[in-house]
């Protein structure tokens, strides 16, 4: 075996509390090397009374390694544990002491979970891991009331440039929710509201003012109330990272420069603030002038900040924030504004822009949830763009499965496109085909899903600005048949809970292969996803050891010949298998 592959951590995403009475134990070991893994566990004040060998499953695994997962429920909330790892006739053991053939004497030198204390589990609300959302911009959904629109809005429908309006505001998202009941999401994320000079609002001007041109606080809390009877929660985009350079602080430090009361409510690298030769003398979003980075640090700043956050759940009863650019602003200030949103609304669902690896954000001391876009990479890489076979794709699957404890990616915030990306089906080359096998895996995925405004009625679009597309309302030029798609797997995702819960798995993913078979397991039920990501009609097969299978989208009895299932699939098609427990 190779020793040197081994790895564990304790106390990280590799060893943490999942509930009150459970802690999860990972190990990593080589790819294909090691044939069993046990976690020995023991009390460290009486591990002969409490000593138990608790074996570990091969729960995933990329390019270069496997990765073991075992529950443990300590007798008394703490114990001391090691791994023995076994290959053919070799054994050895691991601890926080070293690796060697011999076990050494418990439990001096071995790992330590010292108390699962509950204050410190991380927990996620409940509701989003039933969630199913729906992004909107408020300006490209629909007109309610025109009276309130910008001057020289464009014509509802027109191609969307980064200065382009076109009038759309609350009322307008008002006016649809029997479009969203309809397609069955529970949830909706809208991107700024506050008043701001562009279309799209991430540059705020006024974060205690709803922008005039979507309406007003009366409006926004009718809408929420409007939805909340509906079942739907309802999340607002929080810009904490920048302003708008008309924010009233910003612009008397444009005055008064270094005398400015609010000098330190930004970070002034050079007086005067000014933009020269394209690069401005004060920390910025990228380097657009026109957005001067806030100094979160500062208490005034995060004082007022923290204001903000607790004033619209106040006011409005909103369900949670998405946080724009989350990962340029500084750990003590999320950390305070965690407990400040939490503490007027335990359940609310906080969201960070985040697009890389996001560890550091999800100790369960700042947000509940990341932007997915790295699930959106390699789920489009697969099935829109053929970067990789099956074997690869379930590699990087895995291991971004293996970045978070099973109650991150519970609710991690997993998405096609977005107002920052290109629209998914643009991105599958306007292959419904393709599409449909993208969705299906997001809507039978672990995690939170969110469906971008009017992809589920074939709106397309290349990037920034182009994928700003106005919300097709007309139903002859919708394409009826995706909603009604992207309709039935929603409801199949909320009719299972197994498909919000359970564990997920690769059952076949081979090299050289875009052909994949994954399941879902859980108490009571238990799904067999079939995916052909080739132009070809196929024939698969899996061993089964039961015969009580149908197809879950249609009910029909799907049999199990001599301990193997055969499902025949067309060129880019599925099939979705499901048993009762």
């Amino acid at each position: 075996m190779q020793w040197e592959c081994f790895h564990h951590s304790p106390r990280s995403n590799w060893a943490y509390a999942y509930d009150k009475d459970t802690i999860h134990l990972r190990v990593q070991t080589k790819r294909d090397d090691v044939e069993e893994v046990t976690a020995v566990t023991g009390d460290k004040y009486d591990w002969e009374g409490c000593h138990e060998d608790v074996p570990m499953e091969k729960i995933a695994y990329d390019h270069f390694f496997d990765y073991w997962e075992a529950a443990v429920k300590p007798k008394y909330k703490r114990f001391s544990y090691g791994f023995r790892m076994r290959a053919g006739d070799e054994t050895v053991f691991m601890t926080e002491s070293g690796i060697g053939p011999d076990q050494p004497e418990p439990p001096g030198g071995y790992y330590e979970f010292p108390y699962i204390h509950e204050i410190d589990i991380f927990t996620a609300p409940e509701w989003a891991k039933e969630a199913v959302f729906y992004q909107i911009m408020p300006d490209r959904f629909e007109i309610g009331d025109p009276s309130i629109s910008p001057d020289g809005v464009c014509d509802w429908g027109g191609e969307p440039t980064r200065e382009s309006f076109f009038g759309g505001d609350l009322q307008g998202i008002l006016e649809r929710l029997d479009h969203l009941t309809d397609l069955g999401v529970t949830a909706v994320y809208l991107t700024p509201i506050f008043e701001a000079p562009s279309n799209h609002k991430y540059d705020t001007v006024n974060y205690m003012k709803v922008d005039p041109h979507f309406g007003d606080t009366a409006m926004l809390k009718k809408l929420v109330r409007e939805c909340h009877d509906r079942g739907i929660r309802v999340v607002l985009d929080a810009v904490f990272n920048h302003t708008s350079e008309q924010f009233p602080p910003f612009q008397d430090v444009l005055r008064k420069g270094e005398q400015s009361k609010y000098a330190n409510w930004f970070h002034i690298r050079e007086f005067p603030p000014e933009v020269r030769d394209g690069v401005p003398t004060y920390d910025t979003f990228g380097f657009y002038g026109n957005m001067p980075k806030l100094n979160t640090a500062n208490p005034e700043v995060k004082a007022y900040l923290l204001d903000v956050a607790a004033t619209w759940i106040r006011e409005a009863d909103i369900d949670g924030w998405r946080l724009d650019v989350a990962n340029e602003i500084d750990h003590h200030f999320w950390r305070d504004f965690r407990k400040t949103v939490k503490e007027l609304k335990p359940d609310a669902y906080i969201i960070g822009e985040v697009w890389s690896e996001s560890r550091p954000w999800l100790l369960g001391d700042q947000f509940d949830s990341v932007m997915n876009y790295p699930f959106a990479d390699k789920v489009l890489g697969f099935f829109a763009e053929d970067a990789f076979d099956g074997r690869a794709f379930a590699e990087q699957m895995n291991n971004l499965l293996m970045r978070y404890p099973q109650q991150t990616n519970e609710v991690i915030f997993n998405l096609l496109s977005s107002h920052d990306t290109p629209r998914v089906l643009t991105r599958v080359g306007e292959d419904k085909r393709r599409l449909k096998l993208a969705v299906v895996y997001l809507l039978t995925y672990i995690g939170t899903p969110c469906i971008f405004y009017g992809d589920e009625v074939g709106l397309k679009g290349g990037g920034d600005p182009d994928c700003r597309q106005c919300m097709e309302w007309e139903e002859e030029r919708q394409d009826r048949d995706l909603h009604d798609f992207y309709k039935l797997l929603i409801d199949l995702r909320k009719s299972h809970p197994v498909l919000r819960s359970g564990r997920f798995r690769f059952l076949k993913a081979d090299g050289g292969d875009s052909r994949v078979i994954y399941e879902r397991l859980g108490e009571g039920e238990h799904f067999i996803i079939w995916m052909n990501n080739t132009p070809e009609e196929t024939h698969m097969e899996h061993p089964l050891e039961t015969d009580d299978w149908e197809d879950a989208l249609t009910g029909e009895r799907v049999p199990v010949e001599e301990g193997v299932q055969t499902i025949k699939l067309d060129p880019y098609g599925y099939r979705i298998m499901m048993r009762k427990l």
